[in-house]
């Protein structure tokens, strides 16, 4: 029977970045990383809307954002963009608020009038009176990143296996007995619950208790609009968090900003959603809409608090998850975080109590 020092479970972003921190850090430490889909990063990781912005999360999860951005850009995988989160009339004292709280975090803002927001989304419809502009904002080359880590992973000895889901595991004097779906039994040291939407159905599977991660549906548009779309475009969203937008190879990309409980299934997007996105653009900048082109959905999954999960629980099982919406763009420090827990040496990039899985038990 094969044993491994640890066994993840899942092969997106979280676990492929977490294999490559470990071997990393740790030569000739043994890492498998099973996969219940026949690719790695068939869900999330292979549905995100690319990009990297300091805000975005929260104030919880502007260290772990800040904390990644050295790595993205030596792998040069980030491109600029800047964000604009625009604000509506009667909420210019939000706005403020809104900079000021980030400002306060290390992230480099500013407030804008309605006449610099215009000139930064051409077509700007009237009642949005100012903005508040982060200049840092980028995209992300995700599959890029995504096989970035999975090339380190396999070069350190990282074994993949995909089609070969956790079935169920159990603990002995081993460490952990794991079945995987394709038939193959191993046992492992550490099992790692990087699961995304399936974190708590892997956690039963390992006889431990859910954290009541949930998943949570987010659409995605792609449009095609009349003229032509500027690549200077930013990523523009609101402060009441109902829409997004940016450009894409001469097309938009643009969200609802929705967040529908799901199941965790393989997500799609519903056409109640697809008409929402927009009509709310079409509230947003006076751009006629051509073609909807394309539509997607993904599972962003979170912990009852909006923050990720990162360390033992009450079992034995090593959490990983919980990183919603912005697991890409806080890759690099999540991994470091990871591995600093597991191995019990070395550095870790940020303060990690608030993340600390033992926060549930």
């Amino acid at each position: 029977m094969a044993a491994y020092d640890f066994l993840i479970v899942g092969a997106g972003m979280a676990g492929a970045s977490l294999a490559a921190a470990l071997v990393r850090r740790a030569a000739g430490v043994r890492v498998l990383i099973v996969e219940a889909e026949g690719v790695a990063g068939y869900h999330a990781t292979g549905r995100s809307a690319a990009f990297w912005t300091e805000s975005y999360g929260g104030a919880g999860v502007v260290p772990l954002t800040l904390a990644s951005h050295a790595e993205l850009s030596r792998r040069g995988v980030l491109r600029a963009r800047g964000a604009l989160t625009l604000a509506r009339e009667g909420e210019l004292a939000r706005a403020e608020g809104f900079a000021q709280r980030f400002a306060d975090l290390g992230v480099r803002v500013a407030v804008l009038d309605r006449a610099a927001c215009l000139a930064r989304v051409p077509g700007l419809r009237g009642g949005w009176v100012g903005g508040v502009w982060e200049p840092d904002c980028c995209d992300i080359d995700v599959a890029r990143l995504h096989q970035m880590y999975l090339a380190e992973a396999r070069a350190g000895g990282v074994e993949l296996r995909v089609s070969a889901g956790l079935v169920a595991a159990g603990r002995d004097g081993l460490g952990w007995r794991v079945v995987l779906a394709d038939g193959l039994e191993v046992v492992a040291g550490v099992v790692v619950n990087a699961a995304g939407a399936w974190a708590d159905d892997v956690a039963a599977r390992c006889g431990a208790r859910g954290l009541g991660v949930r998943p949570l549906r987010r659409t995605m548009v792609q449009v095609r609009v009349a003229g032509e779309v500027s690549s200077a475009l930013p990523l523009v969203l609101d402060l009441g968090e109902t829409f997004y937008f940016k450009p894409e190879s001469g097309r938009l990309w643009l969200s609802p900003h929705d967040e529908a409980l799901s199941a965790a299934v393989d997500a799609a997007a519903e056409e109640i959603d697809v008409a929402l996105a927009v009509d709310r653009l079409e509230g947003v900048v006076d751009w006629q809409v051509e073609a909807v082109e394309r539509r997607w959905a993904g599972l962003r999954s979170f912990a009852p608090d909006r923050l990720p999960v990162y360390g033992f629980d009450g079992c034995g099982l090593f959490w990983f998850a919980g990183q919603g919406g912005f697991g890409i763009q806080t890759a690099p420090a999540a991994a470091e975080v990871g591995a600093f827990l597991l191995l019990g040496a070395g550095d870790c990039p940020v303060e990690v109590g608030r993340y600390r899985a033992s926060r549930f038990f």
